[in-house]
């Protein structure tokens, strides 16, 4: 047997981002760091085999720091997964829900349990945290008898903290889309190589092209390719310019997408294939 890939997440351990982690890769070693940034760090440096990092959830919308990442570093995405986000109230053994004042989570999670919230718990104090998961362990270091955090049922469990409340969110169909990150462009084991391939590019449109945007677009729409995705960023250092991420259907190794792609470079001031992979299913 060969060693255990290890995988670099952002957060502590019980995070939503382990159980994408152990998702995409059933048995490996899961390596937590403090930031975004530092899991791309630990894949590029080789410290770690993949890193897995959200890159949009359902209900709240794009997770802009890691497009950023994205363009900045020299990755690959090869896989992704859509993980359903179910939120519970915790607190430490004894408490009950009448005993809370404050909770503390990811301000996404408070947001995404901001119902349950105001229904329950109207007078209890919101404060931001890290990452739920991180959250959880605090209150659980603490051992305070009026705090509570929102995180995952995994949580929970490492922490030692009782549910008071499960299925908080406010919208069930809470998804967060993640993606696996790698040194190379292989696609990791145990994902079908006959799925559905989607394609992710970043470009930054050329200068001084009237109707730039539209043709940039027109590249793949003469072609018949779906996108499924357009997300614009601000160009660093260029104000009032824009650089831009598409997902696609289909394979850089399509010839018809790497047509387009060759077509988008042609009046693109800049283009980056961030990576083919298998489309992942909504369950």
């Amino acid at each position: 047997m060969g060693a255990r890939l290890r995988i670099a997440f952002q957060g502590e351990i019980g995070a939503y981002s382990e159980e994408a982690v152990l998702g995409l890769f059933p048995g490996a070693e899961v390596v937590p760091r403090p930031s975004f940034e530092k899991v791309f760090e630990a894949v590029e440096s080789g410290e770690v085999d993949h890193g897995v990092v959200p890159i949009e959830n359902s209900l709240h919308g794009s997770v802009h720091a890691n497009y950023d990442l994205l363009r900045e570093h020299e990755l690959h995405i090869t896989a992704e997964l859509h993980l359903r986000i179910r939120h519970h109230l915790l607190a430490v053994e004894g408490v009950s829900l009448t005993d809370i004042r404050h909770v503390h989570s990811h301000p996404q999670a408070l947001g995404q349990c901001r119902d349950f919230l105001k229904a329950h718990l109207p007078e209890a104090a919101l404060v931001p945290a890290y990452d739920t998961a991180g959250a959880a362990k605090d209150i659980a270091a603490e051992q305070s008898a009026t705090t509570a955090a929102i995180a995952s049922a995994s949580a929970a469990r490492e922490y030692g903290l009782s549910v008071l409340a499960s299925g908080i969110e406010s919208n069930p169909n809470n998804y967060t889309r993640f993606l696996a990150l790698s040194r190379d462009a292989e696609t990791p084991p145990g994902h079908p190589a006959d799925a559905e391939t989607k394609t992710s590019v970043l470009y930054v449109p050329g200068h001084n092209i009237p109707g730039v945007l539209f043709k940039s677009l027109a590249v793949f729409a003469l072609r018949d390719i779906d996108l499924f995705k357009i997300e614009s960023r601000p160009l660093v250092g260029t104000p009032g310019k824009y650089i831009f991420y598409l997902d696609l259907a289909g394979s850089t190794g399509d010839e018809t997408v790497a047509n387009a792609i060759g077509h988008l470079e042609e009046i693109a001031a800049f283009v980056k294939v961030l990576g083919s992979y298998p489309a992942a299913r909504i369950t």
